[in-house]
């Protein structure tokens, strides 16, 4: 992240479960600048493409709705095909001159794909059935996957928790938490 001269601005925690035929997504509320916490109840996960897709970010607030506005249309291009969506985001993202210099991080997911996509090019596809992204996505995830494999928990539940655990260790991610959910 690039300093400002408050400091550097920090992300957040957006993390994806998908257990038992439900995907869910939320993320915390805090917007931080520096050490400074500026907002409390930020929404960093919304609904994409007729309510089939997640999608939440990490980073610069203003670089990641131009990042929702490029991933919502290459889904209309695309037919919802979330793979082929984010793979052609992340080929603009690399390549293009002012897009290169926006400073998020995506999670996206649809009910069979869970993608992390960043600016490097990069789209990755965890091996497991939860992903996470930003300064608490370590925590939120460790969390998440061990409350996936050794609890009844159902997604939303999982996602709930883990991200109230992150928020318990992680400066830059509080517990007012965002969930959205596909069925």
């Amino acid at each position: 992240m690039r300093d400002d001269g408050w400091g550097k601005i920090r992300a957040t925690t957006v993390l994806a479960v998908r257990k038992n035929g439900k995907c869910v997504m939320g993320g915390d509320g805090q917007v931080t600048l520096g050490e400074t916490i500026m907002k409390h109840k930020a929404s960093k996960v919304r609904l994409m493409y007729q309510d089939t897709v997640l999608a939440g970010f990490a980073g610069a607030a203003a670089d990641a709705f131009n990042l929702f506005e490029r991933l919502e249309g290459k889904l209309e291009s695309y037919g919802g095909n979330l793979v082929r969506a984010a793979v052609e985001l992340a080929k603009d993202w690399r390549t293009d001159k002012i897009l290169r210099k926006l400073e998020a991080l995506l999670l996206a997911a649809d009910q069979e794909h869970m993608l992390i996509i960043s600016g490097t090019g990069d789209v990755i596809e965890p091996d497991m059935s939860v992903a996470a992204i930003g300064s608490g996505g370590p925590y939120a995830l460790a969390a998440a996957q061990a409350l996936a494999a050794h609890s009844d928990l159902g997604a939303a539940a999982i996602v709930q928790e883990s991200l109230k655990i992150a928020s318990s260790i992680c400066l830059y991610t509080n517990d007012h938490i965002t969930l959205c959910e596909l069925e």
